[in-house]
Parts: structure tokens; C-alpha cells; sequence
């Protein structure tokens, strides 16, 4: 048995494709997301787990809209096609405001020529709150190269295969499924095999409901929740909110590659203290991780 869902969105005139690929494309091996890229249109294919199913999500992107479709190894639910629209909302980061946040600041002194070339950008978003946990906590404090390389183990730990032959994203109970032992085998230290178990579990038992907290997420709730968890602190917390949830407002101060991009943009010869890039991004609030992702994109192809 397998359910399929499809729908197509009309895209706004500004809209940039090329980061939203570029986040998906972070794994040259492309065992669980795949990109196929022409002058005139897009194809990403990406494996996950739907209801606690194997699945396969294509978006293919033309000049004004995207085509969206899943197919799922399995049954689907009554508000499945409701719930699959909003995700892949929230994937291209459609509900953004980056229009508002373009027209404030696009006179500013310093960031107004970034804004300018490279107008219409919008934060990718993960498929799952809990994949972008997961991620945030893989990549706490190590380099992009090995975040992705951890990623990957991860995925083929958890060993998930859909029908159209990509591994797909584990989805908590897979991940609570594997011991510290598994993780450490694929690279993770014993203090992040614990935390990703830990999040795992309280994901699957509801005591993380993160799948609930999207329709309207409710930020100081996730974060105390989310600081709770040893060994999350509060980089993973905004960089969550960010690619699980669509907030714009998260800090990222902490993030190394934030603060290179803030040196270059202000052209300072000392390295941006992590107190300094807090208080220079805090006039751009609510909007403070949008203009992070911009720090990222100007200073490399794809963001972290």
C-alpha cells in the first residue's frame, strides 16, 4: 500500500532557489537528497520518514511555482495533504518576511549592499523540527565537512530505505531505536550519542512535541525546554528554531561562521567577539537570523 500527495505553489517574484538547493546538496554523496539543476528548472528528491513510514518528497522548481509531490511506503493520515503542504511552505521559507525586512533595512550603511545583491533570500528550512535538531546537534562545534560526514552515518545507522531507493531521515523512534554504542561507531562523541538519544526519546514520547509546536510555536517554551536537555545550549537552540521552525529572530551569535562574515562586512582587521556580533545584530531584530543567513550565504555558496 503507498499514498501519495502533490500540490503546486506559485513562488514570489524575487525568489532565490539557489540556497534552498544549496542546503540540500550538502552531502555530495547524495544518499538521502538528490539535486538535479538545468538552466530552466530544479528537481530535489529527499527521503524521510512519514508517520513512521518510508518516504519519498520531490519538489521540482520551475520559473513561478513548484510542483510538490510524496509518495509514502505506506498508509497516509486524514490531514496528511494539509500537513504536507505546510511542509513544503515552510522548506522554501514562503511564510518569511523577508519583504518587510528588505524594505527596513535595505538603506542601511552597512548591510544595504548585501541586501541588495542578494534580494528575495530566504532561510531553507528542514523537512521536521526533529531533523533540524538533530542536525544542530551534530554539528555543534566541528567544521561543515564533518557535520555532513556525521549526518550521513547517521542516516545509514538508522537504516531506513524508501522505494525509490534514497535512505531517508530518521524520525525519532529510529534514532531512539540505536544504542551510544551505534553512534559511536559512526563517529559521534559518548556526550552527543547522549544528547541525540536523549532528544530522540523525549521526541517520541511527547515530552519534545515539536511536531505540535508548528502551527504556532511557542519560542520561550521550546527554548527552556530544549535547555533543558544536557548537552543543548543556546546555539542549538536558535539554529532549531531557525531551520525547525521558520523563526527569524534567533541571535546566532555564537555561530563562527556569523561572525567571519560580520568581520568581512565590517571590514575588521580584529576577529568579532561573540558579545560583539550579540550586541551589532540586535538592532535587526526580529529579523536577526535572517540577516545571519545573508552573513552565510555572502561568505560561502551554501550555509551551514
Amino acid at each position: 500500500m503507498s499514498t501519495a500527495f502533490s500540490c503546486t505553489t506559485l513562488l514570489p517574484a524575487a525568489f532565490r532557489r539557489r540556497e534552498i538547493l544549496a542546503f540540500h546538496r550538502r552531502d555530495a554523496q547524495e544518499i538521502a537528497e538528490a539535486v538535479a539543476e538545468s538552466e530552466t528548472d530544479a528537481l530535489l528528491r529527499k527521503g524521510l520518514v512519514w508517520n513512521g513510514a518510508p518516504a519519498h518528497l520531490q519538489v521540482r522548481f520551475r520559473a513561478d511555482c513548484v510542483e510538490a509531490s510524496m509518495v509514502i511506503d505506506g498508509a497516509g493520515d486524514p490531514a496528511g495533504a494539509e500537513r504536507f503542504e505546510g511542509m513544503v511552505h515552510r522548506m522554501l521559507g514562503l511564510a518569511q518576511e523577508v519583504d518587510a525586512f528588505e524594505r527596513r533595512h535595505r538603506d542601511h550603511p552597512q548591510i544595504g549592499g548585501l541586501i541588495l545583491r542578494q534580494a528575495g533570500l530566504r532561510v531553507p528550512v528542514a523537512a521536521t523540527p526533529f531533523e533540524a535538531l538533530t542536525w544542530a546537534v551534530t554539528g555543534q562545534q566541528i567544521s561543515l565537512g564533518v557535520a555532513v560526514s556525521l549526518r550521513r552515518k547517521l542516516i545509514l545507522a538508522a537504516g531506513v530505505r524508501n522505494s525509490w531507493g534514497l535512505m531517508c531521515y530518521p524520525d525519532p523512534d529510529r534514532v531512539a531505536a540505536l544504542s551510544v554504542d551505534a553512534l559511536r561507531q559512526a563517529g559521534f562523541s559518548t556526550a552527543k550519542a547522549n544528547t541525540l538519544l536523549t532528544v530522540a526519546r523525549l521526541a517520541a514520547d511527547g515530552g519534545l512535541p515539536l511536531d505540535a509546536w508548528l502551527q504556532a510555536p511557542p519560542i520561550a517554551e521550546i527554548r527552556r525546554r530544549l535547555l533543558d536537555v544536557r548537552g543543548i545550549g543556546p546555539w542549538t537552540v536558535d539554529y532549531t528554531l531557525l531551520r525547525g521552525f521558520g523563526w527569524m529572530d534567533g541571535s546566532l551569535h555564537g555561530d563562527a561562521a556569523v561572525r567571519r562574515g560580520l568581520q568581512a562586512l565590517l571590514g575588521s582587521e580584529d576577529r568579532i567577539s561573540e558579545s560583539e556580533a550579540c550586541a551589532w545584530l540586535a538592532q535587526f531584530s526580529p529579523w536577526r537570523a535572517l540577516l545571519a543567513a545573508h552573513l552565510w550565504a555572502a561568505g560561502a555558496s551554501a550555509a551551514p
